[in-house]
């Protein structure tokens, strides 16, 4: 496969002023030292970008974004920026995590050593290193969604078995820069959530051959950012599965699930938010997937238009005035 070892590290900061520090101090102390940091701001409002501004090193490009684009399309943006550079591999990670000085080495590692186009690590909670919150995973045709192996069991060897997966969140996902002419790059429609399924469930289609890492681990604040209960989460979630499904199921699937969904969907809204305008956040969700999908376009480079991008801004700005 060559000698190559260059990484563009790809991360997207939202106020992430409250995280940014620590994932420097970890990602300044790798002992593989040829990568770039991209890192793309969403019009953050906090200190995230006088942090990152005081670190004076050349590996750091920050590219500041003139609104916030998303997750799924601010990963593209690094992505693009990364092969642009004649980058080898491309890391897409998250910065609300911590990880020890090897973990680029031990991804690089794993990937020519296994001879695969993807590896993962192993990632555990950060406020609970002894349990696993994803070790690899898998994509469920039932549920719709990508699953993780070993979440909420103890760290405890039996996830110690690096293992063929097609599904990791893009959380820490090191790639060859040659997936993304084979798969393409994120679908920005969106936004966040679902989009790394998305990215996964394609890459399986198209034969990428993916391998979970366990020697490598990753430390995850899980949910530090957006809140796993917001609405904002709920109603994404939600939008986006509508919209996972419509666009790569076959239609007689897609006829037959999209009713379970919407009555999984209401539940979920019923259980972890019980008012009675769950009801409502869940049906607007459900039909918004619908029109998504029936409005998306795609881009000449092979990424979707990010359409419905500013009602999704717009709930960002009501949810930060609050």
């Amino acid at each position: 496969m060559g000698d190559v070892s260059k990484i563009g590290v790809v991360t997207v900061t939202f106020n992430s002023a409250a995280v940014i520090g620590e994932f420097m101090e970890s990602l300044l102390a790798q002992s593989h030292t040829d990568f770039v940091l991209y890192v793309i701001d969403n019009v953050s409002v906090d200190d995230t970008l006088k942090q990152l501004r005081q670190y004076d090193d050349s590996r750091i490009r920050l590219i500041i974004s003139p609104t916030n684009v998303g997750l799924a399309e601010g990963n593209n943006v690094g992505i693009r920026a990364a092969l642009n550079d004649g980058c080898d591999y491309v890391l897409v990670i998250n910065n609300d995590t911590v990880f020890d000085p090897n973990l680029f080495a031990e991804l690089v590692e794993g990937l020519n050593y296994y001879q695969c186009d993807m590896v993962a690590p192993k990632i555990l909670y950060f406020n609970d290193p002894k349990k696993i919150w994803c070790a690899g995973g898998y994509l469920s045709r039932i549920r719709a969604s990508g699953m993780h192996f070993g979440k909420d069991r103890r760290d405890d060897g039996r996830f110690d078995q690096p293992r063929a997966v097609c599904f990791s969140p893009t959380c820490c996902l090191l790639m060859r820069k040659e997936v993304f002419d084979r798969v393409g790059l994120m679908d920005a429609n969106y936004f966040v959530f679902y989009d790394d399924t998305d990215f996964c469930y394609r890459s399986h289609g198209a034969g990428v051959k993916f391998i979970y890492l366990p020697s490598a681990r990753l430390l995850h604040k899980v949910s530090s950012l957006v809140g796993a209960h917001s609405d904002f989460t709920f109603h994404l979630c939600a939008r986006n599965q509508v919209y996972y499904v419509l666009k790569n199921y076959p239609r007689w699937s897609a006829v037959f699930l999209l009713p379970v969904l919407q009555v999984r969907i209401f539940l979920k809204y019923l259980v972890l938010s019980p008012r009675l305008r769950s009801f409502w956040v869940a049906q607007k969700a459900f039909w918004e997937g619908i029109c998504l999908f029936k409005s998306r376009t795609k881009r000449a480079s092979g990424s979707l238009e990010p359409t419905g991008v500013l009602e999704i801004r717009r709930s960002l700005a009501s949810r930060d005035s609050r």
